[in-house]
């Protein structure tokens, strides 16, 4: 059998008959037959038998004899032969006469190659296997995927006779050789921890499959988790000790020996040290200008030095001038013209050096290794391994990368290729003298002619000849910078009314200009202040307080917002903005600054914005904006929650929502600009509505993505509440900010806010941060063990939420109450309770929440040991929390899921899930880790791999000593009888 390809299927014969065409026939599965659309009846078992042993036939003859010896084997009945003719004539008024028909004694089905998917899943897999062949590797995943997808159970399903179950069995193992060859494939592009978990389920089901015990191992190596790697080896060693009496083959002994010698190699594919580059070549350089203009001995200076990157060494070249001077322009230009030198590709990132959020060198190097075919899970976490791996990867290649506005050296180092054939191009405002082995070039102003040439080039030659003096003005009035020429030359374009004499009146206003162009800062400001004092007195203001809002970008109705206008008006006051480059349209509807002009907008806010109020108010419209929206999205998700009535007034009127899904994706695409806000408005006279705004906004802390930025947040907010005394600010910062703690698995500091939220908010008669205080303690008293105590925080959160006409609280007491019961072997008042809670949550149409009901239900069922009745309660919870994106809620309902298989008695499926609780995350932090880990530690040891059980429970047990856990005893109660017995 070919590996790849499976049984063979030569080509059939091509029927010219209409009738045919729209048949099809399925054999990896059950043997059906469509006509279209329309599935045909395939007869009795024997009559399937047939069938199938004629589809298999590839449209050749079989014989009556061989038909019968396919049904029957060595004993057919008396009748086989009338039975075999029998069923030939029903299929052949189920399928057309064209279809199958008698000759020489036999049987033949003249159907079209692709009607077949055995025959489709083959062409796909052949086609895998060439363009693996060929480097191909993402799009020979795909093709095996395909190929692997036609599958719809057992092949062959409930066919009798010896030849179906001889097929059966060939089939069943080609699929095996399918997958093995996929999951080689996953691990060459980076996909190992998404593969452990498959491959723990697949080795559970095939134990003696060696082929799978190793691409395991190497899979968990890869995945920094080499106990677990060497524990699977020693796995099969005993097992097949123990069931065949032989060793490991040495491919398997040869991996584990070196994974014991940290063998470096075995961190990327033996097979294809480097990405492929027809997969892999990033071609990031932004557009060059069309009209480009002078700075040849420039071009010339740095195309030689770049050519340079051929030879033994590697090329820095850094530019350094003031803002506007044209460093970016140049150093585009000039990687263009040098792209045939780098033919691996060039990467391209803005290091945003010039304001201060400068980018971090590890989150470009993130990028990077992303852009150069890295798989997310492969990049490591901190700044060091992954500059070691961006330079393992660039080794080899010729690249070219090009660092635009780099803050100082030290931003830029981690980001520098370490060999020959590479070259970097860098841009920066500062001279860098302390970048060592660099070609420094000092970028001046242009000269007065090419100046002159490129206003000429944008404005165009007519206008410009006929006002030349006007035009010399113009560009000397810009000090020569590029960027100022630019701006003036194009608002000239767009007006065509305008005389270059008019541009020329107001350039010579030195009101609107800066009389220096030397230093720093003011020569950017000169430069934008001429596009600025161009602008209507509409136009000027939206720029001007647009500056003042934080956040990497700005959507069309936060704008709105801010400027206090309609939605239509404020777009056509962006969009000229846009037209003068002093915005930018990041995405349709959203807009952004650069980082200079941002900071030169918020000047002209100080200085120009009459009366100086203003800017407050624009700012306090925008957090009522973020405060009214977030909060229908809150009663959206949680119809009938009174929180949204205990917040501060707003006088927006927000962004309507025609669903629950829009709702959800402005929630997370304005994630960072509503933190943002929030962080902004931390003081003063928006404290009280941007603490408000972050309490509506819980879920992103348990949305995984957001959780440490809403952390920063939620901290200056409780900060800037104590700062100013507000008892009942600070009361609310807090129930924010135990959320924050609870998803983080913090439960000592958690009870602790919580308990002072309680005591702030009942000194501020504010009745809802108390019964959420009482409902987050009793989950982390239950968490702790104290039932008792937590069992009184819950009823009195029950009965808070009741008289506050909150249901949708008093369900969540419900399904937390039903934890406690099932702890405390109250079982069958558990159920009970979680069933309320999940009739509530029905009853008010809360489709939010009720995963947390369901999810309760089932652990409680779990406990019951009605594992049918569990499973089908997480399994709609783990599909409710995928729909909210709450990513830790979904790895801990596979945590859950992994549990109750495990009660089970289903160790292969518990390991599964465990699995991919770890790959996800869950709510807890490592407490929460370290238990999932002891449930795959069991189910592992139930599978006949205890060493690599006992590798997930050292593990859990360094992670539950860490935090004091008391789950710390139970793993060292499983690690005992390992050790005793080692």
């Amino acid at each position: 059998m070919d590996r790849d390809s499976g049984p063979r299927v030569p080509e059939q014969w091509t029927p010219e008959q209409s009738s045919v065409i729209d048949l099809r026939f399925s054999v990896l599965g059950p043997v059906r037959a469509w006509r279209g659309g329309e599935a045909l009846p395939s007869g009795s078992p024997q009559q399937r038998a047939l069938f199938a042993a004629l589809l298999m036939r590839d449209g050749r003859t079989a014989t009556a004899s061989e038909l019968i010896d396919a049904i029957w084997g060595e004993e057919p009945p008396s009748q086989a032969l009338a039975a075999i003719r029998t069923y030939a004539s029903r299929l052949r008024k189920i399928l057309t006469a064209n279809a199958l028909v008698s000759e020489s004694g036999g049987y033949a089905l003249r159907i079209r190659r692709d009607a077949l998917d055995l025959a489709v899943a083959q062409e796909l897999a052949t086609a895998a296997e060439k363009a693996r062949a060929a480097g191909e590797r993402g799009q020979a995943r795909a093709l095996i995927n395909k190929s692997l997808g036609l599958w719809d159970g057992e092949p062959l399903a409930n066919v009798p006779g010896p030849y179906a179950e001889n097929q059966r069995a060939r089939l069943e193992e080609w699929r095996l050789q399918l997958l093995e060859t996929r999951l080689d494939l996953d691990l060459e592009v980076g996909q190992h921890a998404e593969a452990v978990s498959e491959l723990t389920a697949l080795t559970a089901a095939h134990p003696l499959r060696e082929r799978l015990r190793e691409l395991l191992m190497l899979a968990l190596y890869r995945s920094g988790r080499q106990a677990e790697a060497l524990a699977v080896y020693a796995d099969t060693r005993r097992l097949l000790a123990e069931e065949l009496g032989v060793d490991p083959r040495p491919e398997l002994s040869r991996l584990q020996q070196r994974i014991l010698q940290a063998d470096a190699e075995l961190a990327r594919p033996s097979e294809a040290p480097a990405p492929a580059p027809q997969v892999t070549r990033p071609a990031q350089l932004p557009a060059t200008v069309p009209d480009f203009t002078g700075r040849a001995s420039f071009v010339r200076e740095l195309g030689d030095q770049l050519a340079t990157a051929e030879g033994s060494v590697m090329a820095v070249s850094a530019l350094a001038g003031i803002g506007g001077v044209g460093k970016t322009t140049l150093a585009v230009h000039v990687a263009h013209e040098a792209r045939p030198h780098f033919p691996d590709g060039q990467l391209y990132v803005d290091l945003q050096g010039a304001g201060n959020r400068a980018a971090e060198p590890e989150t470009v190097l993130g990028a990077f290794l992303r852009a150069l075919g890295t798989a997310d899970s492969a990049i490591p976490d901190t700044l060091d391994e992954r500059a070691a791996l961006y330079r393992s990867t660039l080794d080899g290649r010729r690249i070219l990368v090009l660092l635009d506005n780099a803050r100082d050296a030290a931003q830029i180092r981690p980001l520098l290729p370490g060999t020959a054939g590479c070259a970097a191009l860098v841009t920066s405002r500062v001279r860098m003298v302390d970048l060592a082995g660099a070609h420094l070039v000092d970028l001046d102003v242009m000269s007065p002619e090419e100046a002159l040439q490129l206003f000429t080039r944008i404005v165009g030659e007519e206008r410009v000849t006929s006002e030349r003096k006007a035009a010399l003005d113009v560009v000397a009035a810009c000090g020569f910078l590029p960027l100022a020429i630019r701006i003036a030359a194009s608002r000239l374009a767009a007006r065509r009314t305008w005389t270059v004499s008019v541009l020329a009146a107001k350039l010579a206003d030195e009101r609107r200009r800066l009389d220096e162009l030397q230093a720093g800062d003011l020569a950017v400001k000169a430069t934008f202040e001429l596009g600025y004092g161009q602008l209507e007195p509409a136009q000027a203001r939206a720029f001007r307080l647009l500056g003042l809002a934080d956040g990497p970008d700005i959507s069309l109705a936060a704008a709105a917002a801010v400027v206090g206008l309609p939605a239509q008006e404020t777009e056509n006051l962006l969009e000229a903005l846009v037209d003068t480059s002093l915005l930018e349209s990041a995405a349709p509807g959203r807009y952004r600054y650069h980082d200079l002009v941002r900071l030169y907008a918020r000047a002209c806010a100080e200085r120009d914005e009459q009366p100086p109020v203003e800017r407050e108010l624009a700012l306090s419209r925008l957090l009522d904006f973020y405060l009214v929206t977030a909060s229908r999205v809150f009663a959206i998700e949680r119809p009938g929650d009174r929180l949204v009535d205990h917040l501060e007034s707003t006088c927006h009127a927000g962004v309507e929502f025609t669903d629950r899904q829009d709702a959800q994706d402005w929630f997370y695409a304005e994630a960072h600009c509503l933190l943002a806000c929030a962080r902004q408005s931390a003081g003063g006279a928006r404290l009280r509505p941007a603490v408000d705004l972050m309490w509506v906004a819980q879920d992103l802390a348990e949305s995984g993505a957001n959780s440490k930025v809403y952390e920063t947040v939620a901290f200056a907010a409780l900060d800037a509440a104590r700062a100013v005394g507000d008892t009942r600010t600070e009361g609310r910062a807090r129930t924010s900010l135990t959320n924050v703690h609870l998803v983080a698995g913090r439960y000592e500091q958690a009870d602790e806010e919580a308990k002072q939220a309680a005591v702030l908010a009942r000194s501020a008669h504010d009745p809802a941060p108390v019964y959420w205080s009482d409902n987050d303690r009793g989950i982390i008293a239950f968490i702790q063990g104290r039932n008792e105590e937590a069992e009184a925080h819950l009823r009195r959160a029950r009965e808070g939420s009741h008289a506050d006409g909150n249901l949708p609280g008093e369900a969540s007491a419900l399904c937390n109450l039903s934890r406690i019961h099932v702890a405390m072997g109250r079982t069958s008042e558990g159920i009970a309770l979680a069933e309320q809670g999940i009739t509530l949550y029905e009853q008010i149409g809360q489709a939010f929440r009720l995963a947390n009901a369901r999810y309760a239900l089932g652990v409680a069922l779990t406990q019951a040991e009605r594992h049918t009745e569990a499973l089908e309660q997480l399994a709609e919870a783990l599909e409710q929390f995928e729909a909210n994106r709450q990513r830790l809620w979904e790895g801990t309902a596979h945590f859950r899921i992994a549990q109750a298989h495990l009660s089970a008695r289903r160790p292969a499926r518990a390991a599964q899930h465990a699995e991919q609780a770890l790959a996800i995350g869950c709510m807890g932090g490592d407490r929460t880790r370290g238990n999932v880990l002891i449930t795959l530690g069991k189910a592992l040891d139930s599978l006949g791999q205890a060493d690599r059980a006992r590798a997930c429970w050292r593990e859990a047990l360094f992670l539950h000593e860490q935090s004091g856990a008391p789950e710390a005893e139970t793993v060292r109660a499983l690690l005992t009888p390992l050790s005793g017995a080692a």
